[in-house]
């Protein structure tokens, strides 16, 4: 189950909305499982149907969580036009085995669709999203 303050959905759902019509993505750093640190990263796709991390962007961004002893709990995308469900590009690069894949839908302006997963070894799990205030 992922525990996540309603802070951090806001601010992921609120990058979601301002980059469509592309997907939008990011991380959540933190220890022990707990989502604590929102980091934006930029679309290096700039693409309505397909993200990627930025390769230096990503590797600023990993070392900056390993000089602080935080792991990547989240790592969220959005899908502009489908369901917050992983599409059959994003489940290979689900590469970090103890994160939390959120995916939020932009498809509805008035409707938030916030789900997560567990991916690993191309398995896609759905797991339960704990609203925390």
């Amino acid at each position: 189950m992922l525990s996540i303050s309603q802070e951090l959905v806001d601010k992921i759902v609120a990058h979601a909305r301002a980059d469509h019509p592309d997907e939008a993505c990011g991380v959540i750093a933190g220890r022990n499982d707990v989502p604590e640190r929102f980091i934006p990263m930029e679309n290096a796709e700039r693409s309505p149907t397909f993200y990627r991390f930025d390769s230096k962007e990503q590797l600023r961004v990993w070392n900056e969580m390993d000089d602080r002893d935080e792991d990547p709990v989240v790592i969220y995308h959005s899908h502009t036009a489908t369901e917050a469900y992983p599409s059959r590009t994003d489940i290979p690069l689900a590469q970090e085995p103890k994160a939390h894949y959120v995916l939020v839908s932009t498809r509805d302006e008035t409707e938030v669709e916030f789900r997560s997963y567990r991916i690993l070894d191309g398995v896609v799990t759905e797991e339960e999203v704990r609203f925390l205030p």
